[in-house]
């Protein structure tokens, strides 16, 4: 997974201008946050990538996760344990760029 030049720009010249168009802006930010993996939070989970399913901006939201290290919560439709192993091939992809 590679930051796409149209996001690269935009998270560049305004870091957080993509927040206010998202799809999650007036959802309650613990939606996000789910505690545990089993149970409940897997609703939760299913609930907030549900919301990121429905975002014009969720790309630039994972890239935003993958670059500031967001190893915590539901980015860009992600899970934690998704975005950890998109992240490895995302940093192995810019150390081969490098």
């Amino acid at each position: 997974m590679a930051l796409t030049t149209s996001s690269a720009l935009t998270l560049s010249a305004a870091p957080d201008a993509w927040r206010a168009t998202s799809a999650c802006r007036d959802t309650d930010p613990d939606l996000f946050f789910p505690i545990g993996t089993t149970g409940p939070a897997i609703e939760q989970i299913e609930s907030a990538k549900a919301v990121c399913n429905t975002c014009d901006v969720k790309d630039m939201c994972l890239d935003f996760a993958l670059t500031t290290n967001q190893d915590s919560g539901i980015w860009g439709g992600t899970s934690e344990e998704e975005r950890r192993k998109i992240r490895r091939q995302w940093l192995a992809a810019r150390r081969r760029a490098s």
